[in-house]
């Protein structure tokens, strides 16, 4: 899964999509100016392929990269805070609506929700989670699965098996959580293994975790086959977190990357902002023949796309509850 640098396809981006190897397309906030734009900037990717899954970050509060004509979103965080015994209700209602604002673009997926818990430790996770306790975040995570699936839209559960109490942003740094694996157990990984039948996709933390593997469990066939697959049972698409980030280098330079994530039994790789690095995984890629995967195309959006969804019922129904716990500060 790869990105491109504006908001329209250069012929460069254009032979880069051709390639077999390439399944999927990650937009970032300067892709998108207005739903219109990004209607057009996808017809342009399917013109090319017609298969290519499409997604992007729309979580809500500071993670939500279309910004224009579609509700500002609540950071998860603040779902608890202050929609009290109406939480449940009010994280379906705001899966519902990023999930149909983003199809209606012609996105497939925005790769939602967090389900990693909240110890205040974490600056790159922080409101972004549902809470700091698990069953809590498992029950909220339920609720927010089923709006997104009521709406037509996969659900991705990010980033197992926790990335919440290790403090270093693997964006910029390789974070490591030092705590034993029954503690793991006992508090993080719940919401995964809670939610994991219910969950289409999954991605893991570039997070070592020194008591259960050496490897970021992105890289680990530990955390992903042996706990994530077997023991979780687990059957969705695995994506990788963005190889070209900080907590990746650990294995190595690309080639090795690529090769680890697949390796421990990811689905699909990301690689996005760095258009040299997107171009050494595709040639390592068609270098050991990757085959393109079956599970991917599960996540495409089972709805069509529609542009006045603000006519239906359920959209009015929907921000009025938003509004009503002051969720929604603006509709841009």
């Amino acid at each position: 899964m790869l990105d491109v640098a504006g908001t329209w396809l250069t012929p460069e981006d254009r032979q880069l999509l051709r390639q077999p190897e390439v399944g999927g397309m990650i937009l970032f906030a300067r892709n998108t100016e207005s739903p219109a734009q990004v209607r057009e900037l996808v017809r342009a990717i399917r013109s090319e392929r017609p298969d290519m899954l499409i997604a992007i970050d729309q979580e809500g509060g500071r993670v939500q990269r279309l910004r224009r004509d579609v509700v500002r979103l609540p950071a998860l965080g603040r779902i608890r805070a202050e929609a009290g015994d109406a939480a449940e209700q009010v994280a379906e209602a705001a899966a519902w609506l990023m999930a149909t604002e983003v199809i209606a673009c012609g996105v497939d997926i925005s790769f939602a929700p967090v389900l990693d818990l909240d110890y205040g430790r974490s600056e790159v996770i922080g409101n972004r989670s549902l809470s700091g306790d698990p069953d809590e975040v498992a029950r909220l995570g339920k609720a927010y699965i089923a709006g997104l699936h009521r709406a037509g839209m996969a659900a991705t559960g990010k980033h197992f098996p926790g990335h919440g109490w290790a403090e270093a942003d693997s964006h910029v740094a390789l974070p490591v959580d030092e705590r034993s694996e029954a503690e793991i157990r006992r508090s993080d990984l719940k919401p995964f293994a809670a939610l994991a039948k219910e969950l289409d996709g999954i991605m893991p933390a570039h997070v070592i975790y020194p008591a259960i593997d050496s490897l970021p469990a992105g890289f680990s066939t530990r955390w992903l086959q042996q706990i994530l697959r077997q023991e979780l049972g687990f059957d969705g698409v695995i994506f990788s977190d963005d190889l070209t980030m900080a907590g990746a280098h650990a294995v190595g330079g690309m080639p090795e990357r690529v090769d680890a994530a697949l390796r421990s039994g990811c689905d699909m790789l990301l690689v996005c902002n760095d258009r040299g690095a997107a171009e050494q995984a595709l040639g390592h890629s068609q270098r050991i023949g990757m085959q393109p995967g079956t599970r991917a195309a599960r996540m495409l959006a089972r709805h069509t796309p529609v542009s006045d969804y603000k006519s239906d019922p359920q959209w009015s129904h929907a921000v009025s509850l938003l509004k009503d716990k002051g969720l929604i500060e603006t509709i841009s």
